[in-house]
């Protein structure tokens, strides 16, 4: 393993090494982060004798956490407060006495005896109250994590060797550990697409840190184009419109003459210039994404839509732009993306674009990749072919209490987490799924199996089990709402 990825992999590859069974975790303690003498007194009024005693004042408890900054912000949500917070962190945590940068989180507390969610969406986060599907159903806390190097949480100068999963993990692993005898209920961790892998592999690095994982299309990709992708695309569906989508792309791109500049121009109209890729290029990765973009997130009835060849120019801009995004390549996009990128095209790896049916038409052959969308050199970095699969292996030999949920159409559901269920962990896929896929969007039975799992790992009483199963309920009828922790890349990300 390159030495670049090599420590923050200690306790996965020794967890191997002694037969799966666990072994330290991760870097050491700094120096000085025991809980100081304020914050066990705080903790001790957070564990009440009886029912009667009062809650501890959340707010000077938070305030009593070393390197934490507190803002409360206002909240809808009935029964709840709502904080925005920073937390310090080293840029190196096998090295924390160096560089450090202020990590973005937001809290939604309810009572420090409810369980919490530790949820992350993999890149930025907004600053508006909300809760995601577990924290609904659970009526429990939640920690909205930012991952390192999105938004304002980016060491300054960033060094991007400082970028891995590792690293991520470690961040997360901090946070548990400074929340953790505040918040004293069972803790479960979860994401959408790359936030539910920052889950999965901060559980597989630090599996102590909390007690179940709910993780949603979460993809275990190899490489950096990988091919997999490609056979799940040419079978997903009906053949029809996938035939339907090879002739639109075939005839897209043999319109490149006419269509290129109407592109061009849209795009830097809607704020979008297309400048660092070129409109050329950026035009053929929207043809070349096209597919992937359409399995994720339309629905298959949707594919009638898809203009035939020799339809108005109008018609095939429209089609590119709601399925694909001009967003999607754009500038801004490249800048504000630019963490995941470099994170796929050097460990977390990415999907490969089937251009055979488009020979002669493709003027930029296997360019579209992670390395293209990045704003600078990424080949020196190299690609980090050992810790996913380590991640995998571990997933499925010794990862317990965990629930991985999938959609049946999406892409990345090809690279499915593998489980077993002697380790009471579960894979299930929603019919018809999207990359939209939920707990409430299961089948009925699924649906009630998911969420009496959940309950029972958050040790919830039977009473209780009851409550979270009308939660659930109520939220699969969409009688409520909840917060998506999916990105979407086609749009610009919302900083509410």
């Amino acid at each position: 393993m390159r030495k670049l990825f090599r420590r923050p992999f200690t306790a996965l590859t020794c967890a191997i090494a002694l037969g799966l069974q666990a072994c330290g975790e991760g870097p050491p303690p700094e120096q000085g982060e025991a809980p100081p003498a304020e914050v066990a007194a705080v903790n001790a009024q957070a564990l009440p004798s009886t029912a009667q005693d009062v809650e501890p004042d959340i707010l000077v408890a938070l305030q009593s956490i070393p390197g934490l900054t507190v803002r409360e912000g206002p909240t809808r949500i009935p029964g709840t407060r709502f904080f925005i917070l920073t937390y310090d962190q080293p840029a190196d945590h096998w090295h924390p006495e160096g560089q450090r940068f202020q990590q973005r989180m937001t809290l939604l507390h309810r009572s420090t005896q409810a369980p919490m969610v530790l949820a992350s969406t993999g890149y930025g986060i907004g600053t508006s109250a909300g809760q995601t599907e577990p924290t609904a159903i659970l009526q429990a806390n939640q920690l909205l994590v930012e991952h390192r190097f999105f938004g304002p949480s980016i060491p300054e100068p960033a060094n991007w060797a400082h970028l891995t999963l590792g690293q991520a993990a470690a961040d997360h692993h901090r946070i548990v550990s400074a929340f953790k005898s505040l918040y004293g209920a069972k803790w479960v961790s979860t994401g959408a697409s790359k936030g539910g892998m920052t889950s999965v592999y901060h559980r597989s690095l630090y599996p102590n840190d909390v007690d179940a994982t709910v993780a949603y299309v979460a993809p275990s990709s190899h490489g950096p184009q990988d091919p997999r992708y490609v056979h799940f695309l040419s079978t997903v569906g009906d053949a029809a419109c996938r035939e339907r989508i090879r002739d639109f792309q075939h005839d897209a791109l043999s319109r490149r003459e006419e269509l290129v500049p109407q592109v061009a121009a849209a795009a830097t109209a809607g704020g979008a210039p297309l400048d660092f890729l070129g409109a050329d290029k950026a035009f053929e990765f929207m043809v070349l994404e096209l597919p992937f973009s359409f399995w994720q997130y339309s629905p298959p009835e949707t594919c009638t839509t898809i203009p035939e060849p020799g339809a108005p120019a109008e018609q095939v801009l429209e089609a590119l732009s709601g399925i694909v995004g001009y967003y999607s390549f754009s500038d801004p996009a490249i800048q504000y993306y630019a963490p995941y990128y470099f994170q796929a095209g050097t460990q977390l790896g990415s999907y490969r674009s089937d251009e055979r049916h488009l020979r002669g038409l493709v003027r930029y052959p296997r360019q579209y990749a992670p390395a293209a969308l990045v704003p600078f050199p990424i080949e020196p970095y190299g690609f980090d072919f050992w810790s996913i699969p380590l991640i995998e292996t571990w997933v499925k030999a010794r990862g317990e209490r965990m629930l991985f949920i999938y959609g049946e159409l999406d892409p990345w559901s090809t690279n499915a987490f593998d489980v077993r269920e002697r380790n009471d962990s579960y894979r299930l896929f929603v019919p018809g799924g999207n990359h939209n896929s939920s707990i409430s969007r299961l089948p009925e039975t699924e649906r009630a199996f998911a969420v009496e799992r959940l309950s029972t790992w958050m040790g919830l009483q039977p009473v209780e089990q009851e409550r979270v199963a009308r939660k659930a309920a109520r939220l699969a009828s969409g009688e409520e709402p909840v917060q998506s922790l999916i990105i979407d890349r086609r749009r610009p990300p919302s900083q509410e």
